[in-house]
């Protein structure tokens, strides 16, 4: 019995939300800035006092998975540079595919032909 939409994410190429700023600093670690818009949003900063921007700051692997994708390569290709500059890492295509969807899940990127993130 074949499965039916089985998804291949070595051929997905991932795009960077455009929308979304971030900085490196000098250790090449990467800061992500998050904007809370919405009705629901809005009434959490003003009532609850949550910021208006959040700064998530990502760790080597993080950084180095962000700045890999620049809407030209590939999963496949992502994870081999991965494996190159983190040689002894378990699950490594894994674990990467698994940041993809949480970065898609927070708009902080799409999929190349895929609707872009807002």
């Amino acid at each position: 019995m074949k499965k039916q939409n089985q998804k291949n994410y070595l051929d997905y190429i991932p795009v960077k939300n455009p929308d979304v700023e971030y900085e490196t600093d000098g250790d090449g670690i990467v800061t992500v800035y998050i904007e809370w818009t919405g009705f629901y949003h809005r009434i959490a900063q003003k009532f609850f006092r949550r910021p208006r921007v959040s700064d998530v700051r990502l760790d080597g692997y993080g950084s180095f998975v962000w700045l890999a994708i620049d809407g030209e390569k590939d999963v496949h290709q992502i994870s081999l540079e991965l494996d190159r500059q983190f040689p002894g890492m378990e699950k490594s295509l894994a674990r990467l595919i698994k940041f993809l969807e949480i970065l898609r899940d927070n708009r902080l990127m799409h999929w190349k032909g895929e609707k872009e993130a807002k």
